[in-house]
């Protein structure tokens, strides 16, 4: 096999063009094999193998620096960097990551997770190299969806300024090869980007320049002259018209016309962008029909493209998409927005059925969150649905376009708390600590499906700023039983007795419920209380818990600083001082990836662990009070002598 002579960076260029035709089928190959088997992201993979090839042929790397947007598609850059072994741990705990990571490889130029960064990253590396002096090539690539990030607009425009060598692939994957990959693209790429070309447009310039009177006017009427002709023929006068140099479009699968390109892209003293169409799931028929399906995936069956493990129960997702549905049917003042997830965030039933109230804004979270600010100006009821990690990116909008003036958008907030595999990028463990720091905002985090259902009722109803926060995966439907209506701040009692009081909110819920189950068993009296609203907290309840119990014990799915539990500890201590509390939350740091049983319990909230920070609490308690009361026998015996 071609790809066990694979193991660095510069194996590739000992290849002939045979030899590199034959390694993009087995690359194509180990990729099905290995992702079929422990999931991650294949169909965006597949569809970028030639063009990661011609990287590698075109650079040197690690002295080059390559920065892939999202990262999700760099598994063939992986393996070429020699990281083929580590496939068998992908995305699992301790095992290698699915986004570049520069602790992992020196191949890794930049860190990434999130969409429309790399152009911005990528310029800060270069203008790095401009600075110290060095002399390497950087290079950006960046997606076609990523690319309607306000953040690569920026990025752009900045970019347009430079004075040195900065590539930017546009990996295209939104469409078929058209004509403009034929002989005429390919012809006037390779002329103005020749040295003989740039030469004589030097030169051309510089006489008429020197013409008194008319000639600057003759430099602008025939630049004029070829910009009109450039539109007509050339794709990428947007680009152009910016000052960066277009290239393409390239055939993404044919390694030759790739390296041509990076080539003659490597000539150039400012920022190129080399277009590159390529088709998403290339190679593997289930995912070139559906590459959305096999964007990110689970065990699979390659014959089939099944997913090996059936689905038994709904998702929390999928709860939301019915809910949201069943209340806009009613209510035609319902809008749904998204920021290019329809089906991540179930609202591809919701554009199904009513596709003149969904607006899917693009891979632009800011816009989603102040269009739907406008649109709750303007008397409509959006729900914008969106993931935690990605919600993020839209903090300002949130605060500034619509906290303030407190308008009512709800926010939909999936994959919240630890969502496992993809890692810190997309771990969702600060939406609390973010979202409760915002007046006018309310947090509320069901415990199960059915509180899900009735949380979603609440917030269409509620008339301000709500943010409704679930997890990833299979909805929980224990609990039943217990479903008060919702008042807006107020929690729920589960199971009320005495000495120790589980307050927990979302996810962690039923955490509490099995670890009452264990400490029951052992003969320990245990309340257990449902916060509902972690913004705000319901005040009542919490007095209610300090009067008849020594110990509580908050439980989140979100990191320390800033969440639930610290704001209850804060009120707790400033009302009742006597009154233990136990915080049950992540640490203040990013979390890796990993399986989430896995992750839950290394840190320290899954129903073990919280059972043994109480025991060690009680115990020190035991030992703290034997202390003191030896203590206090020994003064009473000095006292007497």
């Amino acid at each position: 096999m071609i790809l066990e002579l694979i193991n660095g960076p510069e194996d590739i260029k000992k290849l002939d063009k045979q030899e590199l035709d034959i390694l993009s089928q087995e690359i194509r190959d180990f990729l099905l094999e290995k992702i079929s088997n422990i999931g991650g992201h294949l169909a965006s993979n597949l569809g970028v193998v030639e063009l990661t090839i011609a990287i590698y042929l075109a650079f040197d790397l690690p002295k080059d620096k390559v920065v892939w947007d999202v990262g999700h598609q760099s598994y063939t850059h992986k393996i070429l960097s020699g990281r083929k072994a580590a496939f068998n741990e992908l995305r699992q705990f301790g095992g290698m990551s699915g986004f570049p990571k520069r602790e992992e490889s020196p191949c890794d130029a930049f860190n990434t997770g999130h969409s429309s960064t790399s152009i911005s990253a990528g310029l800060g590396l270069a203008q790095a190299r401009d600075v110290l002096g060095q002399d390497h090539y950087v290079v950006s690539v960046i997606g076609d969806g990523a690319l309607t990030g306000g953040m690569a607009y920026e990025a752009l425009n900045n970019a347009a300024r430079m004075e040195r060598n900065f590539i930017i692939i546009l990996n295209d994957n939104n469409m078929s090869i058209s004509e403009n990959v034929g002989g005429m693209s390919a012809y006037l790429s390779g002329i103005r980007t020749g040295a003989g070309y740039l030469d004589l447009k030097k030169y051309v310039t510089n006489v008429l320049s020197r013409i008194p009177v008319v000639g600057d006017s003759l430099i602008e009427k025939i630049s004029r002259t070829k910009n009109g002709i450039k539109q007509l023929l050339i794709p990428g006068m947007l680009f152009e018209n910016m000052g960066i140099t277009y290239l393409g479009p390239v055939d993404g699968h044919n390694v030759k016309a790739l390296s041509r390109a990076l080539r003659e892209a490597k000539k150039l003293d400012h920022t190129v962008l080399v277009h590159v169409i390529t088709k998403k799931g290339k190679g593997y028929a289930p995912a070139e029909k559906n590459p959305s399906r096999f964007h990110g995936v689970e065990p699979f069956d390659i014959l089939t493209g099944e997913p090996k493990k059936a689905k038994k129960n709904p998702s929390y997702t999928d709860v939301f998409s019915k809910t949201i549905c069943r209340l806009a049917k009613t209510d035609k003042k319902i809008v749904a927005v998204t920021a290019a997830m329809p089906d991540g965030t179930g609202l591809k039933r919701f554009s199904q059925k009513y596709p003149d109230r969904f607006f899917d804004v693009g891979i632009a979270e800011q816009h989603a969150v102040t269009s739907a600010a406008g649109m709750a100006a303007g008397g409509l009821k959006p729900v914008v649905a969106v993931y935690s990690s990605f919600l993020q990116r839209g903090f300002d909008q949130v605060l500034h376009d619509v906290c303030i003036q407190n308008l009512p958008v709800v926010f939909a907030v999936d994959r919240a708390g630890l969502v496992g595999s993809d890692g810190e990028t997309h771990q969702g463990i600060f939406d609390y600590s973010f979202l409760s720091a915002i007046p006018n905002m309310s947090v509320f985090a069901p415990k199960n499906l059915w509180e899900l259902i009735d949380g979603m009722e609440y917030a269409m109803s509620y008339g301000g700023p709500i943010a409704v926060r679930y997890p990833r995966g299979e909805a929980y439907q224990g609990l039943k039983e217990f479903r008060a209506p919702i008042r807006h701040g107020k929690g729920e009692m589960i199971y009320e007795e005495k000495d120790i009081a589980l307050l927990a909110v979302g996810s962690m819920v039923s955490t509490g419920e099995h670890v009452r189950q264990k400490l029951k068993a052992e003969g320990w009296n245990c309340t257990l209380a449902n916060g509902r609203f972690i913004k705000p907290f319901d005040q009542e309840l919490v007095d209610r818990l300090a009067k008849n119990h020594w110990l509580i014990v908050t439980m989140e799915e979100n990191v320390l600083q800033g969440g639930y539990g610290l704001a209850i500890t804060n009120y707790i201590h400033e009302h009742y001082p006597q009154v233990k509390v136990i915080n049950i939350a992540l640490p203040d740091s990013y979390v890796e990836h990993g399986n989430v049983s896995l992750l839950r319990k290394g840190l320290g909230i899954d129903s073990d662990s919280v059972i043994w920070r109480m025991k060690k609490e009680y115990l020190d308690l035991e030992r703290q009070n034997a202390e003191w009361k030896k203590s206090q026998r020994q003064s009473m015996e000095e006292s007497k002598e």
